[in-house]
């Protein structure tokens, strides 16, 4: 059911988006492009999780394990990079609302979403390799949801410390620096709205990022509550269920926040419903 939501709501977002002329600004192609990577990663995971659950057969080859983390980094990766992107469209569109226009265009857009895209597969692309490398002769049972960098290197009887090392190099410019990012863009954000004289015309500064924030929060919430408990054996159990959220939970959440706290797609929403309904 949570599947079939996941599906269901970004889908939704996304023919929204593409098909309604009110909603061709930047701010809601990004919103489109997070949705196709929810859907990504949420697919990634779950069919093969329900696989294994309800049949006897609670198995996955190799180059399926493989293939699944690769697209599972690829996937995290790009939505640590778009979460930067949407941070800085929200950053012009407040800060330099003069210059938002000019910079903020559709080909601009593109290029943005296309070198995240590529950055993305290409980076993961390194680690994939070097585990496909690995002897795997300890074990071929994974105690995890899914083919994550943890339980893999667990189950290896190889030298790990160089995959150990190379993850600790990327988390640098794939999670630490797009978080500093954020954090200055909604730090002059911040100023920029305080520095707003009306109440109404704070309150409409504030809600058109706020959702953005709300999503921001919650991925890197779990992800940094993910990634920092230790995997000793009592606390596995925690970061199963941390990754269950982290991996199924925040693809689903991502469109109800943003439909539910946004008034254009609120309206194209109820404007389609009503169509259907007359007709």
């Amino acid at each position: 059911m949570t599947y079939g939501a996941t599906l269901y709501g970004n889908l939704l977002i996304i023919t929204l988006v593409f098909y309604n002329k009110t909603l061709q600004s930047p701010m809601y192609f990004f919103i489109s492009q997070l949705s196709m990577n929810d859907i990504l990663l949420t697919t990634d995971i779950v069919p093969n999780m329900l696989y294994i659950q309800s049949t006897d057969r609670g198995s996955i080859t190799f180059s399926g394990c493989i293939a699944q983390f690769y697209f599972c980094g690829a996937s995290e990766i790009y939505e640590c990079l778009l979460l930067t992107v949407m941070s800085y469209d929200r950053y012009l569109a407040i800060c330099k609302p003069l210059y938002y226009p000019s910079i903020m265009n559709s080909t601009y857009c593109r290029i943005l979403v296309a070198i995240t895209w590529i950055f993305s597969f290409s980076v993961i692309l390194i680690s994939t390799i070097m585990i496909s490398q690995l002897s795997f002769c300890k074990s071929n049972l994974i105690d995890y949801f899914f083919c994550d960098l943890a339980p893999l290197l667990e189950i290896s009887c190889s030298d790990t410390y160089m995959i150990q090392l190379d993850a600790s190099i990327l988390s640098v410019p794939i999670i630490i620096l797009p978080c500093i990012l954020i954090m200055a863009s909604y730090g002059n954000i911040l100023c920029t709205i305080l520095r707003i004289p009306s109440v109404s015309g704070r309150q409409k500064a504030f809600s058109t990022c706020s959702s953005h924030l709300l999503v921001v929060s919650i991925f890197y919430g779990s992800a940094f509550s993910l990634y920092t408990l230790p995997t000793k054996r009592e606390s596995m159990s925690m970061v199963k269920v941390l990754s269950l959220l982290y991996t199924v939970g925040t693809p689903l959440v991502n469109p109800i926040i943003y439909s539910l706290r946004n008034k254009d797609i609120k309206m194209v929403l109820c404007k389609k419903t009503r169509k259907k309904h007359l007709s």
